[in-house]
């Protein structure tokens, strides 16, 4: 039986997975409160098989560590937890720790908008073991998600070529929660609008919306249905003319735009939710110019996605928007990003030095990278981005810029003569916030300016160019030493 029918700003302490907190308690219970940990997050591969992600959710990330706590109704609830050999989950020392809990960490993230490339750090984060274990769920919930949405816009919006994108998603999206995750960072990511009106009134995203086909059945004749809501909403007036036969719908289209005119008002658009596309909104424009009405723009809609768009452009259909949905919000075919949170360094107290760590595996592929890390971001005199380089927290700027590749270690690549700068930006200093949350109209600017300097090798959709990404030589010789010294701790050779 739930506590509580709704969630509050403290429930995020709550939003994670149960062994975050079994872990916490182990930590707790084996002395290691004043350990002190390293984490990072990073992807190993680019989603929808490109070759870019766009940093997104990490501009809430400040948001979650000043909320992070938990309050007498969170409490109670972890004390009725039971654990499956019986007796309590959680023993009360450690619910008395976690009473007076806030979160001391440190935490250093890629800026809302900026590209970001398989295996190196989008987030970094420095504090109390128990701490960074606490946030990892909630933390990976945030960026995870809103970093493919994104991506997938960024995606659908080079394939409109400047034509207006709108976010139509929320009915498909995964929940409430989702549906404003889809809407915030579709709109980072380049769309124009959104359907959400939450999302408009939380986040400041420009709203759009037409009808729906129950409108125009709701009439005796689509004609009748397309003059009440021209009536009803003369400045907003966006037609759906394809809920019985399109080109019938396009000369009742017609009729009441030229009605509107003699009223001194103007149909803005119509739209199309099925068929051809091309084809009708060639049909569509041609009836429109024809009729002397050449402002009525053509929005279409219908399970678009930037392969479907693309093939439309190609088309030289005459579209003027796009109304997305499913596929953006569920993010078609990629479900999710495969983000993870590991730790990378460890010492005892805060005056120790780190000791790198990393986790081997039986998988190549998912072996870490150790140490305390920052991401160097080479550009050429355009500021075109040409490659990045992982650095430990030793590394010299004006030393060597040879990169060393994450998976190949035959592969080196040399970024001498580029100017560079650090792109992981700190955002919390020991719990503190350092910086107000990240300005949504400056991500999607950053986004924009970063997607125009990437080479379009890099952009293309079908089999994209491969971006530089390589660790620094000591930093690529401290992982190829602690492997080794791991296989022969356990007998592989």
């Amino acid at each position: 039986m739930p506590l509580t029918d709704k969630t509050k700003p403290t429930d995020v302490a709550l939003n994670t997975d149960l062994y975050e907190l079994t872990m916490a308690q182990g930590f707790f219970e084996s002395g290691l409160v004043d350990t002190h940990a390293c984490f990072t997050v990073f992807f190993r591969e680019n989603p929808f098989r490109g070759g870019y992600a766009i940093s997104c959710g990490v501009g809430q990330i400040i948001d979650l560590v000043r909320n992070f706590s938990f309050d007498d109704e969170a409490l109670a609830y972890l004390a009725s937890l039971q654990a499956p050999g019986g007796g309590a989950m959680f023993t009360p020392q450690f619910l008395d720790y976690l009473r007076s809990f806030s979160m001391r960490v440190s935490l250093w993230a890629v800026p809302e908008g900026e590209l970001v490339f398989p295996r190196e750090p989008m987030v970094r984060v420095e504090g109390p073991i128990i701490d960074c274990q606490l946030l990892e769920t909630a933390l990976l919930n945030l960026v995870n998600f809103q970093t493919l949405v994104a991506t997938k816009t960024a995606r659908v919006v080079q394939a409109a070529e400047g034509h207006a994108i709108s976010d139509f998603g929320l009915r498909r999206a995964q929940g409430p929660d989702g549906g404003l995750s889809v809407a915030r960072a579709s709109y980072i990511g380049g769309a124009n609008s959104t359907s959400n009106i939450l999302a408009g009134k939380m986040y400041g995203i420009p709203v759009f919306g037409t009808h729906a086909h129950s409108w125009v059945m709701a009439f005796s004749s689509e004609l009748e249905a397309f003059r009440a809501f021209a009536k009803s909403s003369p400045k907003n007036c966006v037609l759906l003319v394809d809920t019985y036969d399109v080109r019938r719908g396009v000369e009742h289209a017609i009729t009441v735009a030229r009605e509107m005119e003699a009223a001194g008002e103007r149909l803005s658009a119509i739209r199309i939710d099925s068929g051809d596309l091309a084809k009708l909104s060639a049909y569509a424009r041609k009836a429109f110019d024809d009729a002397g009405l050449p402002y009525v723009k053509i929005s279409v809609s219908n399970d678009l996605d930037e392969h479907t768009i693309q093939s439309l452009m190609a088309q030289r259909a005459p579209i003027d928007s796009f109304g997305v949905g499913t596929k953006l919000a569920t993010c078609d075919p990629q479900p999710s990003l495969g983000g993870v949170y590991k730790l990378s360094a460890i010492r005892a107290t805060p005056a120790d030095p780190w000791t790198p760590v990393m986790k081997i595996s039986e998988q190549m592929y998912k072996r870490t990278i150790p140490g305390v890390q920052q991401v160097i971001r080479f550009v050429d005199a355009s500021h075109c981005p040409v490659g990045d380089m992982i650095v430990g927290d030793s590394y010299q700027h004006e030393g060597s810029a040879r990169a060393i590749d994450v998976i190949d270690p035959y592969t080196s690549y040399d970024f001498s003569g580029y100017r560079s700068f650090a792109l992981l930006q700190q955002l919390v200093d020991a719990g503190c916030a350092c910086e107000v949350p990240t300005d949504l109209a400056k991500a999607r600017q950053r986004a924009h300016d970063a997607l125009m300097h990437l080479d379009p090798a890099v952009k293309r959709f079908l089999n994209p160019q491969i971006y530089p990404v390589g660790m620094e030589e000591g930093l690529a010789e401290l992982r190829g030493a602690l492997s080794r010294e791991e296989q022969l701790h356990s007998g592989r050779r």
